[in-house]
């Protein structure tokens, strides 16, 4: 079953790559719809799926204690006495991730083929899609760190050809390769972690590594704990740049200049959550490392709190659920930084049915509004986009963390975590806290703009998905609902959505129970505060969503209080719509200095060094051609006297020349 569940995406990518090669890139072929190479690549992911339950159903047939079900497929590498297999591992932990990357990944695919009904080269689209889920389900089976690494590359591959996929639009294509250079920055961390991993305990195998780790003793020697600190540090550069977090965040606003369901399919159940499930598979390293804890905890605490304050501004609905994204993984480290790993997986999955929602409602939005993406330009869409409005709404609720819908249970576990963990503070809870009344604000603002109130007619022209843009020929088109093939996906996502959390509902936590044998001790931190405690910041936080939303309907219920305020604040404002100038830094300090010395390095290297060299071994051989070409006379007699002449000289030197060089050599 292991194998089927990454064969069956890998197949799809295949038919469909190589329908594309062969019939699509043919000049005469005729233009062809998505539905073809959707249902193909749809089928896939199902099939993957279905196989993924299946497994998931044995696996909770057996024994709590020796859930494992292992695939070695082959012999992948033998260097001296290193060997590695390429096996797939299923457990509690990659279970859970595989049922989210199937499942939601398979009504992204449905989407898809409404979303992408009139895109040119729909067979190239699906095909990357499936190869993305491929990559993602390695990653997530990979029983030992380099096979986890080769989906985490692939991942990063995938993302590039998806978010650049309208390569021809320059914005577009910029945004895919910023995604793939930052996020080879972070690998690079990966790397020397997993270096100094194997130079440490000798294994990279997860199993193997574990049993290494625990078996060093109790109390674990001081003296490797600055080693497993670094080990762990390095990682969480990888993650930090996989996962967006501060700084390697900048790559990931800007991936949704892709098309909607990719950034969907990006921000909410794959490549984002790659951080989160290393930190939670290598728990047992993180827990030995209380500063490397500590490092995770802040920086996602500090990565919530900052995408937020950014999200509060943006215009563009896809732009503010990027932000939000970011906000949201924030969130998750800071419940792994805290020890809470079942915490950080719990909003994993959540996030990842009330995120898709809102993209794939905002991608409905798009086409419904013919590609407008600015939300100013909006509003009014509750009575022309019913279905969209209603499902929309449960994302926006589950978002802000209202209860009983999924968000509220796992968004305030972290904040519980935060408080009560022995690794947590005050200090960290309140800044998730504020994190918390923010998302309902901007949440809201969003809602409130899109939907509610009277309808702003804009200009359109946003995402290409359908082929042109409307505003360049003028046409203005009504607004209208999108086709069961979206809506269908977006309702089931509402209903998980709204019912996901309950598998972790404090104190009856099915989750914590099901992860236990991966997480053991470390999933669970022991709280350090009673009951009371909890039932009290459990109405705050609620009271906080409550608060957000209060103030976002009430202050765009009227733009003219909305441009009061703007104004009022206009330096602020300002300074979040140009992103706290991260990007403009960035360019100051790193990017414009190495195009500078790039291209001082091109004219004073290339041009001056080794194109000339170039040249003159050109010129030479110019030369000597034109001095030799003096001699092709085409004359049979002038040839005859230089084959004379060659033949004098060469006799003469059979005869004479070895005498002629004992002389010579004699002389000396």
């Amino acid at each position: 079953m292991l194998s089927l569940i990454v064969v069956f995406p890998l197949v799809g990518f295949l038919v469909n790559g190589l329908w594309y090669a062969l019939f699509q890139m043919s000049k005469n072929q005729r233009p062809v719809r998505a539905v073809f190479p959707g249902i193909i690549a749809t089928a896939a992911m199902a099939a993957s799926f279905v196989t993924s339950l299946a497994a998931w159903l044995e696996l909770s047939g057996m024994d709590p204690h020796h859930r494992v079900i292992e695939l070695v497929c082959f012999e992948w590498m033998k260097v001296g006495k290193f060997s590695l297999d390429f096996a797939l591992r299923l457990d509690p932990l990659s279970a859970l991730f595989l049922l989210v990357i199937t499942g939601v990944g398979t009504l992204i695919h449905m989407y898809s083929i409404g979303y992408m009904a009139d895109d040119e080269t729909p067979g190239k689209y699906f095909a990357y899609l499936n190869l993305f889920c491929f990559a993602m389900l390695v990653l997530v089976l990979g029983a030992s760190l380099p096979v986890l690494f080769l989906g985490w590359e692939g991942v990063g591959l995938c993302s590039y050809l998806l978010i650049g996929y309208w390569y021809a639009d320059e914005e577009k294509a910029t945004a895919g390769k910023k995604a793939f250079i930052v996020n080879r920055i972070g690998d690079l961390g990966f790397l020397l972690g997993m270096f100094l991993i194997f130079s440490t305990f000798g294994t990279l195998d997860f199993v193997q590594l574990k049993s290494a780790v625990l078996s060093v003793g109790t109390p674990f020697p001081a003296a490797l704990v600055p080693t497993v600190t670094a080990i762990a540090l390095f990682l969480f550069v990888g993650c930090a740049g996989k996962s967006a977090q501060i700084p390697l965040y900048v790559w990931l606003p800007d991936a949704m200049a892709g098309p909607t369901p990719v950034s969907a399919l990006i921000h909410a159940a794959t490549m984002v959550t790659s951080g989160v499930y290393l930190i939670s598979r290598l728990n047992f390293i993180y827990s030995l490392a209380p500063d490397a804890l500590a490092v995770v905890a802040w920086v996602g605490a500090a990565t919530a709190l900052f995408a937020a304050t950014m999200a509060v501004v943006q215009t563009d609905i896809k732009k503010v659920l990027a932000y939000s994204t970011v906000s949201q993984l924030g969130y998750m480290f800071l419940g792994c930084g805290v020890a809470a790993y079942d915490a950080g997986v719990f909003h994993v999955i959540t996030h990842a049915f009330f995120k898709a929602l809102l993209f794939l409602g905002a991608g409905s939005v798009i086409y419904g509004m013919h590609h407008e993406q600015d939300i100013l330009k909006m509003g009014g869409l509750r009575a022309k986009m019913p279905v969209t409005f209603k499902v929309f709404a449960v994302g926006w609720l589950a978002i802000c963390g209202v209860a009983p819908l999924s968000g509220f249970f796992s968004k305030d576990e972290i904040l519980w975590k935060a408080w009560s963990s022995p690794h947590g503070s005050a200090a960290l809870w309140a800044v998730g806290a504020v994190t918390a009344v923010l998302t309902a604000f901007y949440m809201t603002r969003l809602f409130s703009l899109t939907f509610l109130g009277e309808h702003r007619q804009g200009n359109h022209g946003h995402d290409h998905a359908h082929g042109s843009h409307d505003s360049a020929h003028g046409h203005s088109h009504e607004v209208h609902e999108s086709p069961w093939v979206m809506t269908g996906p977006l309702i089931v996502l509402a209903v998980l959505s709204a019912v996901g959390g309950w598998i972790g509902i404090p104190h009856l936590s099915w989750l914590e129970h099901w992860l236990e044998p991966v997480l053991g001790d470390h999933g669970h931190p022991v709280s350090t505060s009673s009951a009371w405690v909890e039932w009290a910041l459990m109405a705050v936080s609620f009271s906080g969503a409550l608060l957000g939303i209060y103030f976002g309907l009430r202050l765009y219920r009227n733009l003219k209080a909305a441009e009061a305020l703007k104004a009022r604040f206009s330096g602020l404002h300002k300074l979040l719509t140009h992103k706290w100038y991260v990007d403009e830094g960035y360019d100051m300090v790193f990017v414009t200095p190495i195009v500078q010395l790039s291209k001082a390095l091109w004219k004073y290297f290339d041009v001056a060094v080794i194109d000339r060299f170039v040249n003159g071994l050109g010129r030479v051989s110019y030369w000597t051609g034109s001095s030799l070409r003096g001699m092709q006379t085409g004359s049979i007699q002038v040839y005859a006297w230089i084959f004379l002449a060659g033949l004098i000289l060469s006799s003469g030197y059979l005869i004479f020349g070895t005498h002629l060089l004992g002389v010579i050599h004699g002389i000396r």
